[in-house]
């Protein structure tokens, strides 16, 4: 459905403000226009009746979104990832199960912002099992003050989530431990020597630089040029501008708007192409 139909996002609207304007000047459907169109869509494949229950339900996206404005990630993101979840969700309702597109659609677009925390908060996975998962999105909401949960608590979120005490406990640590700026914040200069910055520094290329080195030696191998005409033109076009600029490369979010898919399109396509030419490459 992404590829066919286009929305407003955030960057191309210029700015968040001006794409909450813009979703909010959508109008809300009746229940009988939802009913229709949704019938519309499933009978007929109509994707012009996709849009239609799309664009009407984009400001729920942007108002799930706020509920997690405490993670720390951008809200355009988080609207993008929910806006993935309402597509997936207009592709899968059923308007004679009597519920509307909105009740419906709450799972799907949460389920997308999940992922996209998951993946993203700080630089350490704080979840990565189902019940990691219940205890990272509901003890924030279950803790009453700020400080450190007191054994009683921590029992009785173990109890309710169903998880073990010693796994509330170090959720909790995680969830508390905060981000260290590298460099100093103060005016004052003689600050900086005691900021991490100064005395974290290390000589040696970072291991990330190596292996992008060594990403790039592979790609600029003898295969490559046999590898990259083995691609359709928009899969070359994307993995190159992914990783072959000289410059830095290109987003996903860049390539979506230019290609006006979701990010997650792209990024399969990038992955697929990337594993074909890999195959490629060591046969040659």
């Amino acid at each position: 459905m992404s590829q066919a139909l286009s929305f407003p996002t955030p960057l191309s609207t210029g700015s968040l403000e001006h794409y909450i304007q813009a979703v909010r000047a959508f109008p809300v459907l009746t229940a009988e226009e939802e009913y229709e169109l949704a019938t519309q869509l499933q009978r007929d494949n109509n994707l012009e009746a996709a849009k239609s229950l799309i664009l009407s339900h984009l400001r729920l996206v942007v108002s799930i979104a706020r509920g997690y404005s405490g993670y720390g990630l951008q809200q355009a993101d988080l609207i993008q990832e929910g806006n993935v979840g309402l597509m997936k969700a207009v592709r899968r309702f059923d308007p004679d199960r009597g519920v509307r597109l909105v009740s419906f659609a709450v799972h799907w677009i949460k389920a997308e912002m999940h992922e996209f925390i998951l993946r993203n908060w700080r630089m350490v996975k704080v979840a990565t099992t189902k019940a990691q998962r219940k205890l990272f999105f509901n003890l924030r909401k279950m803790k009453t003050h700020r400080g450190t949960l007191h054994p009683d608590e921590v029992n009785e979120i173990s109890r309710e989530l169903k998880v073990k005490p010693e796994e509330v406990l170090e959720m909790e640590k995680r969830m508390d431990g905060y981000d260290l700026a590298l460099e100093s914040q103060s005016e004052d200069d003689s600050d900086e020597q005691f900021s991490p910055i100064a005395y974290l520094q290390d000589p040696r290329p970072e291991p990330s630089d190596e292996l992008a080195d060594m990403q790039m030696q592979t790609l600029q191998s003898e295969g490559l040029q046999h590898a990259l005409s083995s691609l359709d033109d928009r899969s070359r076009h994307i993995v190159q501008a992914r990783w072959l600029n000289n410059e830095d490369g290109a987003t996903l979010h860049d390539l979506a708007a230019e290609y006006g898919v979701s990010a997650e399109r792209i990024r399969q396509i990038e992955q697929k192409a990337m594993q074909k030419m890999k195959s490629l490459i060591v046969h040659h």
